[in-house]
C-alpha cells in the first residue's frame, strides 16, 4: 500500500513524539496533531492544535490523508467518563470522518492491557478473549470493537496495535516481557499503515523480548529487531519477578490501582496515548 500523507493526533504523546521524526523521513507529508502546541520540525510536516472534540473537527484536518495513526486519548487508568469520551467516542469521531472524507487506512492504538488479567506464565495471542486489567483496558476493548464494525460495515482498512512498555529501555522487571523499543514501535506502526491486503487485524507491538507475555504476528510484515534480555542484568529483581505468580498487568492489575485512580475527580490529560 502507498502511503505518502499521514495524519498523526496525540503527536505530543509518548508515543506520537516517538513516531514524529521516522514517519517524517518516510512521508511526502505528516500531519500532526494534538490539544498542545506544536512546532514543525521538517518542511514536510504540518502542524495543528486542535481538540478534535467532534466528527467535523477531525474532518477539517484529514481531508486529502491516505491515512491516520490515532494516538490521541487518556493514556492510564481514570474514571471511566473520561475514558468514554476521550478513548472511545474519540475513537469514533476519527473512524467516523475517515469514512466521511474517503481516508482508506486507520492505525488505532490497543493497549496490552487489554489482556492484563492474564497470567504471566500464559502467553496470548491477539485472538484470544480480553482480559482488561482495569477500566482504561475496557476502554481499549471498546476502541477494538469500534475498529471491527467500521472495517466490516464500512470497508474502512484498520489495525489495532496493543502498544506494549515503550522506553528508551527496560526499567523494571515487567519492561522484560513488555518493553518496545522506539525502533521497533516505528517498525510496527509502518508495518501498520503500508501493509497490503489488510482489512482489520489486531496485534501486539512488542519488542522481540525472550520473557514476551504475547505472541508476534506476522501480518503486519514488521519482525522486531530488540530484546530487553540485553538490560536483564540491569534489573536484579527480575528473578523474584518472573519467578512470582504475577499477572501480565503487574502493578496495574491491582485493585488498589483502579481504585486510586478511577474514582480520582480531578481532570483527566487527554492530549495523546
Amino acid at each position: 500500500m502507498t502511503v505518502e500523507t499521514v495524519v498523526l493526533t496525540g503527536a505530543a504523546g509518548q508515543v506520537g513524539s516517538v513516531l514524529r521524526e521516522p514517519l517524517r523521513r518516510r512521508l511526502r507529508r505528516l500531519i500532526s496533531v494534538d490539544r498542545v502546541s506544536l512546532v514543525a520540525e521538517g518542511a514536510n510536516e504540518t502542524v495543528h492544535q486542535a481538540q478534535l472534540a467532534g466528527i467535523e473537527d477531525v474532518m477539517s484536518v484529514i481531508e486529502g490523508a491516505d491515512a491516520i495513526v490515532h494516538l490521541a486519548g487518556v493514556p492510564d487508568e481514570a474514571p471511566l467518563a473520561d475514558l468514554l469520551d476521550g478513548n472511545v467516542l474519540g475513537t469514533h469521531h476519527v473512524l467516523e470522518a475517515a469514512r466521511r472524507t474517503g481516508v482508506e487506512r486507520v492505525v488505532l492504538a490497543s493497549s496490552n492491557r487489554l489482556t492484563g488479567c492474564y497470567p504471566a506464565a500464559q502467553t496470548v495471542s491477539a485472538q484470544m478473549p480480553p482480559r482488561p486489567d482495569g477500566l482504561y483496558g475496557v476502554s481499549k476493548v471498546a476502541v477494538e470493537a469500534l475498529g471491527r464494525l467500521y472495517a466490516d460495515k464500512f470497508g474502512l482498512q484498520v489495525v489495532c496495535l496493543r502498544i506494549g512498555s515503550l522506553e528508551p529501555e527496560p526499567s523494571e522487571p515487567r519492561h522484560l516481557a513488555t518493553w518496545l523499543s522506539p525502533r521497533d514501535c516505528a517498525g510496527f506502526v509502518w508495518g501498520a499503515l503500508t501493509r497490503p491486503g489488510i482489512t482489520f487485524a489486531t496485534a501486539y507491538a512488542v519488542s522481540a523480548n525472550t520473557r514476551r507475555f504475547w505472541e508476534l504476528d506476522d501480518r503486519l510484515g514488521y519482525h522486531p529487531r530488540d530484546d530487553a534480555e540485553a538490560y536483564a542484568d540491569r534489573i536484579p529483581e527480575a528473578t523474584s519477578y518472573f519467578a512470582g505468580d504475577q499477572l501480565q498487568g503487574g502493578d496495574y492489575a491491582t485493585a488498589d490501582y483502579t481504585l486510586r485512580h478511577a474514582f480520582d475527580q480531578r481532570p483527566t490529560d487527554r492530549s495523546s496515548c
